[in-house]
């Protein structure tokens, strides 16, 4: 009976909690389809009349699909391109215990720990003639995450037995083969937990492209919400519109990969 209640007890806490969690997306969400009053209230209700028009109207003033579209090409690029850089340089540090190599490995963690001058960053951008340009924004996003996905991949690569390098090897595999048809396949769980992590990161990162991008040409969907905002701030139909479309993308990333990303994670909690 004592047992029956606990469990009765924590599936109310559970409920509770995930009441609290829910509520503001179904907010958002019903808001989105009604009319100007009545998105202004903020009430729960479902709308008395559905208006799907509010998405085109966000989609076409708020130039969401150029936004969009940025969004995209700075998450996808700079993602991949830091995963399978970082990939290459773990294998290397995790493989090659050099004095140099753990100067280079601790060095990059330092970017866990040092926050980042978007002053310096302009400025270095602007030297190079990559102000206000995807280019830069790209290496920009790209260079951030090296220190988080250096970290990660490295902690998963010391669990690959160094046997099957050996193996691979024998068999006659080159450097390149040998990383990209052994070790790469290894590293699924881990490097679509990073894809996923960095891709979110990427996606709603708001900072970087406000300090690095005064283009509209080359915003970001986020930075695109934030200027529709300010132009629409009593249209909160449109606002709350614009909020699901943002969030949209995230939403099916994580869910496609969610099941990669509890074990890549605990994959990675290895000691030496």
């Amino acid at each position: 009976m004592k047992k029956t209640l606990q469990n009765i007890i924590k599936q109310i806490v559970c409920i509770f909690l995930s009441l609290i969690v829910i509520a503001p997306f179904y907010m958002v969400v019903i808001n989105s389809f009604k009319t100007k009053g009545e998105a202004a209230r903020m009430s729960l209700r479902l709308p008395t009349e559905w208006v799907f028009d509010n998405y085109i109207q966000v989609i076409e003033k708020g130039k969401l699909l150029r936004g969009f579209s940025n969004s995209l090409l700075y998450a996808v690029v700079a993602t991949v391109i830091a995963i399978l850089g970082c990939a290459m340089a773990a294998y290397i540090i995790s493989r090659r215990k050099t004095k140099f190599n753990q100067f280079v490995y601790y060095f990059i963690l330092c970017g866990l720990f040092v926050p980042i001058n978007y002053v310096t960053l302009a400025a270095v951008l602007k030297g190079f003639g990559l102000a206000d340009t995807r280019l830069g924004m790209i290496i920009a996003f790209t260079s951030s995450m090296i220190p988080f996905c250096t970290f990660t991949i490295r902690n998963f690569m010391v669990s690959i037995p160094v046997e099957l390098d050996e193996a691979g090897v024998i068999d006659g595999a080159g450097p390149v083969s040998l990383f990209f048809s052994i070790i790469i396949p290894l590293l699924k769980p881990i490097l679509v937990t990073a894809f996923i992590l960095e891709f979110m990161a990427v996606w709603s990162d708001f900072m970087t492209p406000l300090y690095l991008s005064s283009k509209s040409a080359t915003w970001p969907m986020n930075l695109a919400v934030y200027n529709f905002f300010g132009k629409n701030q009593q249209y909160w139909n449109y606002v709350f519109a614009d909020i699901v479309l943002t969030c949209l993308p995230v939403i099916i990333v994580y869910l496609l990969g969610q099941r990669y990303i509890v074990s890549g994670m605990t994959s990675g909690a290895v000691k030496e």
